[in-house]
């Protein structure tokens, strides 16, 4: 792939385009970086899903991506969707977001103990193991504190959904973004969904492309 900034321009591994310091904020809470691919007119899926819209080099900066995360975070419905598994970094865990905790507990990802739930506090009783905050909606930035292991940084993977309550609550720190070369029409949602209008100001701090595609990382500009 070529990294067109920061200069110098030039030929860049994956490795060497995912690589850069995350750390816990101050406030005590980890790093959250969204990970998604949208197509050039703003749709993330195709049929329904992100597959199509992909390519080698887009899954192999996300599956990098994931390796130099602590936790990932994902919306349940994006789980059914994809076909979410048990990931392979060793010791690594899945936290799947859902109002109800209306998964399949026999599943590969929750029975082999990678996976475990984020609820509200009143969602129905589960087997399996779950992070609890809030009455009646999550509370994204309370959840976020008691993730298993204290993670430095988690990433977030969708649906929409998920990204735009965490965009509404101002958690979202990083957004690597791939956009790929297609018009795709459809219906399908955008990076955000849900949140209410509002304004936070990231700054670009890479972009490369291979064929065609673009890969973007953008920061959240803080004042503190």
């Amino acid at each position: 792939m070529q990294r067109l900034l920061p200069p110098p321009a030039g030929e860049i591994t994956v490795a060497d385009a995912c690589r850069h310091s995350r750390v816990r904020l101050p406030s005590g809470r980890p790093w959250v970086a969204v990970c998604m691919v949208a197509s050039i007119d703003g749709s993330t899926a195709l049929d329904g899903a992100s597959a199509g819209l992909s390519s080698d080099v887009d899954r192999e900066m996300m599956l990098t991506l994931r390796r130099l995360a602590d936790v990932i975070i994902v919306g349940a419905g994006t789980v059914r969707a994809e076909g979410y598994g048990p990931p392979k970094k060793h010791g690594q865990r899945i936290g799947v977001v859902s109002h109800s905790g209306n998964v399949d507990h026999t599943s590969e990802l929750f029975a082999g103990g990678a996976g475990f739930l984020i609820l509200p506090e009143d969602a129905p009783a589960t087997p399996i193991e779950s992070v609890r905050a809030g009455i009646g909606e999550i509370d994204l930035a309370a959840a976020l504190l008691q993730l298993p292991g204290a993670p430095d940084v988690v990433q977030a993977e969708g649906g929409p959904s998920l990204n735009g309550a965490l965009a509404s609550a101002d958690l979202v720190d990083e957004m690597n973004i791939t956009t790929s070369p297609q018009v795709v029409g459809g219906d399908g949602a955008r990076i955000t969904k849900g949140s209410p209008a509002t304004s936070r100001r990231f700054d670009l701090v890479q972009l490369c492309e291979d064929s065609g595609f673009l890969f973007s990382r953008y920061i959240r500009r803080r004042q503190d």
